[in-house]
């Protein structure tokens, strides 16, 4: 899979990349189209040419040389001497088109006449030639004669002849031309090495057409890719200009259109999201009013509870603590907002971490149920409120769902940072027991980055189950979902995730060899003021 995946990667980048791009498609494909038309035409106009130049020379040939026989044989006598044949020969080949004459006569076997007989004799025609022009034809109406003028190309030493033979009448000599095909095949080498060149040129003339083409189509192509990735990166104004009424033209405007209605969709939700957060927050500050006096009043009923009659004080804890439960959901929404409008600050301050653990779990009454593994000295620039806030939510989750003992930890990352501006060496590397933070799966961005603080919360509890993980900072969100009620609101380890992150750092969920491990990583300088709400916050 490794091989195949880096054989995927590396046909997608690099030269592979731009050999798949549409501009080189479209020249490739212009250009084996030209090649294709160009290759077929001349081959088509080479061969026409060939036969036409060949069969013209050839017949031009052999209509002379049919001419200057019958001319000259009438004087040959009859048992003609080798002489009068060699003249017969030499005068025949005299009519000025260039070709030679070999005379045969079957009276005189020993005698072959030839108009050069260094050159050709009787053994340079084809042996089927030979045979075909001895062989008489059967005299018919549509044949009068029994003898023919016959002709065959023959490479000679490899020169190009054309051959041609007939026998004058059954009991003369046979006479045979050879008419060299020298200057035909010069010429046609001429006119092929024309049509290569002619053929290079529609190929270089195809592929600047295709380039032009191609950057008349491409363009307005490129134009939609860089509006469509403007539109992706949020700009929703971004249109594009129409010009004609082709199909790349209802392309633009079909991108218009949608573009159009994509804004419009998202103003809409923007505005109703808007009208939420503005409900959310003016709800919120409405019950707070009434919430102050409810309390006041179920802080003096709780005081008064053993007092009151058996039967009464039942009904008067459940309503203290339904009371302060719906007081801290009104806290926690109002922070939620806070969050959404990006009107959340921190208030930094260089503080030790291990003594904003402590003071969280004394504040809690939690010092029997946790185990702190925290070091002195850990010191980090941080909101000891807002911080306070993820620790009692991670501590708390841990108590009410996991169970105790839990376990917090306390290690560093990277470079260490004195008061004076200055690194040390941090101490630890790994977790308490030296091994890695955390199970092998979880929610959240894993791996603390260098110069942080990593504090580690684990329960004893039987683990988060896998299908809720990825949910687990989700708002609103409860593993449970068959209970209508529960004791948090499903907004706590959002919350702490949104302080977190307002920090630069995050919170990581996962299962431990026995419980959820939750880890959160902060850097150990004040990061730069968040430019808007983007977190999910909570308390459970």
């Amino acid at each position: 899979m490794t091989d195949l995946q880096t054989t995927t990667s590396r046909f997608s980048s690099g030269p592979w990349r731009r050999l798949r791009s549409l501009r080189v498609r479209l020249i490739a494909v212009f250009a084996a189209v030209a090649l294709l038309a160009a290759v077929s035409a001349s081959g088509i106009a080479y061969w026409l040419n060939r036969d036409a130049v060949l069969k013209r020379a050839q017949d031009t040939a052999l209509n002379d040389f049919r001419v200057s026989l019958t001319r000259n044989v009438s004087e040959l006598p009859l048992n003609a001497t080798c002489a009068e044949l060699n003249q017969l020969a030499s005068t025949v080949a005299s009519s000025g088109l260039s070709y030679e004459v070999v005379v045969s006569d079957p009276a005189r076997p020993d005698c072959v006449a030839s108009s050069d007989p260094t050159s050709y004799t009787l053994a340079d025609v084809p042996a089927k030639l030979r045979d075909t022009v001895a062989k008489p034809r059967e005299v018919t109406d549509n044949n009068r004669y029994a003898y023919h003028l016959y002709w065959q190309r023959q490479n000679l030493a490899g020169r190009p002849f054309v051959i041609g033979g007939t026998k004058v009448v059954p009991t003369g000599p046979t006479a045979y031309m050879f008419k060299s095909l020298e200057n035909e095949r010069a010429d046609l080498n001429t006119l092929g090495w024309s049509l290569a060149i002619a053929t290079l040129l529609a190929l270089i003339g195809s592929a600047l057409l295709a380039q032009a083409a191609s950057a008349t189509v491409l363009r307005p192509v490129k134009r939609l890719g860089d509006a469509a990735r403007r539109l992706g990166e949020g700009h929703l104004d971004t249109r594009l200009e129409v010009d004609g009424s082709d199909e790349l033209a209802d392309l633009a405007r079909t991108f218009n259109r949608t573009a159009e209605s994509l804004h419009e969709q998202v103003e809409e939700l923007s505005a109703r999201e808007a009208q939420s957060r503005r409900f959310v927050a003016d709800m919120s500050h409405e019950l707070r009013t009434p919430l102050t006096a409810m309390t006041a009043v179920t802080d003096i009923l709780e005081d008064e509870a053993e007092s009151l009659d058996p039967m009464i004080e039942p009904a008067v804890r459940l309503v203290v603590n339904e009371t302060r439960r719906l007081s801290d959901l009104v806290e926690n929404l109002m922070e939620v907002t806070r969050f959404d409008a990006g009107t959340a600050k921190l208030v930094a301050d260089e503080v030790d971490i291990s003594d904003l653990i402590m003071s969280c779990i004394d504040g809690r009454a939690w010092y029997d149920a946790v185990e702190l593994d925290a070091p002195r000295g850990v010191r980090a620039v941080v909101d000891p409120r807002r911080l306070d806030v993820v620790f009692a939510n991670l501590i708390g989750n841990a108590l009410k769902h996991g169970g105790s003992p839990v376990r917090v930890t306390v290690r560093e990352v990277g470079p260490a940072v004195d008061p004076e501006g200055g690194t040390t060496a941090s101490g630890s590397e790994g977790g308490p027991e030296g091994g890695p933070v955390g199970g092998p799966e979880g929610a959240g961005t894993a791996g603390p980055a260098v110069g942080s603080v990593v504090i580690e919360v684990s329960d004893s509890g039987p683990g988060i189950p896998e299908d809720v993980l990825p949910h687990v900072f989700d708002r609103f969100y409860k593993a449970d979902k068959g209970r209508a009620r529960s004791e948090g609101s499903g907004l706590g380890l959002s919350i702490a995730m949104a302080n977190a992150q307002i920090h630069g750092g995050t919170i990581t969920a996962a299962n431990g060899e026995v419980g959820a491990v939750f880890t959160l990583t902060l850097p150990r300088t004040q990061p730069p003021p968040p430019a808007a709400a983007d977190s999910e916050e909570s308390a459970q």
